[in-house]
């Protein structure tokens, strides 16, 4: 009897935080450091929901996102970036394909960590991962290791960003271009400031546009008959953005969507941060946390370096 009531008593506490994440002094770091602690602690007491939602969420507050950018700057960003886009994405897969295997590392779960660390973290694993025909043991490997580097980088980065300097242009591409998943950019980036919100998302959207591109490549390199697709939230965020710039009468409306969708990021964080339990965490490995970890100090020092010489602008 008592069990259930701890049981009952612990849902209602989660729900009721999960809720308090809704008020807008909130701030994102703030929520997913609460998620991960309460399932750290005590459990985490809908683990199929809250990975549902949170993908759910996550993907709505991208599109509302869009309602705060203009068109005209994501084609701008991503004319502006081409090069650098193609050669830091086939950079990173060609490192990581060369330490997994001098790791030993089993090659989907090479192919799955180095793809998410170059392109989009799971939005570029669920993609590959049917390409490559990759078995549930290793997507998930996958995942935990770069979900669990998203979660580190959404804490450090914008103190980081700080020490170093970094005005809130150069923030934002700095987290678009070393933090993997599109949730923690966007919360990264929230925290410094609106300006690097705005820069961070629409490099990182324009960014994750190349995860049909490389995914095809990959099938037919491999000779799979997998085709993939760029994901819609993309599309959706494409589009809100269109939509944005070319209805200005109504700018009232789309800054209140853009608000709403900024708030909702902050409570998918606090669901993300909840799926990040203690067998995620011994699910992860030793060898894929370290080649994830090597990818990821590669890629942020030398993308700082350039963003501090004004070589990436």
């Amino acid at each position: 009897m008592q069990d259930v009531q701890l049981q009952k008593f612990g849902k209602s506490a989660f729900i009721g935080l999960f809720l308090l994440t809704a008020l807008p002094w909130v701030s994102a770091p703030a929520a997913l450091v609460a998620g991960f602690a309460y399932s750290f602690l005590f459990g985490n007491p809908f683990p199929g929901w809250t990975s549902k939602t949170s993908k759910s969420l996550l993907k709505l507050s991208v599109i509302g996102l869009g309602f705060g950018i203009n068109f005209v700057e994501v084609l701008e960003v991503g004319r502006s970036s081409l090069l650098l886009t193609l050669l830091t994405i086939t950079a990173t897969i060609a490192l990581g394909e060369v330490l997994g295997r001098a790791m030993s590392i089993p090659a989907n779960t090479r192919r799955l960590v180095a793809f998410g660390s170059a392109i989009c973290g799971g939005s570029a694993i669920a993609a590959m991962a049917p390409v490559i025909k990759a078995k549930d043991d290793e997507i998930a490997v996958s995942l935990a290791t770069v979900f669990s580097l998203n979660a580190l980088a959404l804490l450090i980065f914008p103190p980081l960003g700080h020490l170093f300097d970094l005005g809130q242009r150069q923030f934002g591409l700095w987290a678009a271009l070393a933090i993997h998943d599109t949730s923690s950019v966007v919360g990264a980036s929230a925290a410094f400031g609106a300006v690097a919100l705005g820069v961070g998302t629409t490099v990182k959207l324009t960014r994750a546009l190349w995860i049909a591109p490389y995914t095809l490549a990959a099938g037919f390199l491999l000779k799979s008959q997998e085709r993939p697709a760029i994901p819609l939230f993309i599309i959706g965020f494409i589009a809100a953005a269109f939509i944005n710039t070319w209805l200005p009468a109504f700018d009232v409306l789309w800054h209140g969507v853009h608000i709403l969708a900024k708030q909702s990021l902050v409570m998918t964080l606090f669901l993300i941060g909840s799926g990040l339990t203690r067998q995620v965490l011994r699910q992860v490995g030793l060898q894929p946390l370290l080649l994830g970890v090597i990818l990821w100090l590669v890629v942020g020092t030398t993308t700082l370096a350039l963003i501090l010489e004004n070589w990436i602008r």
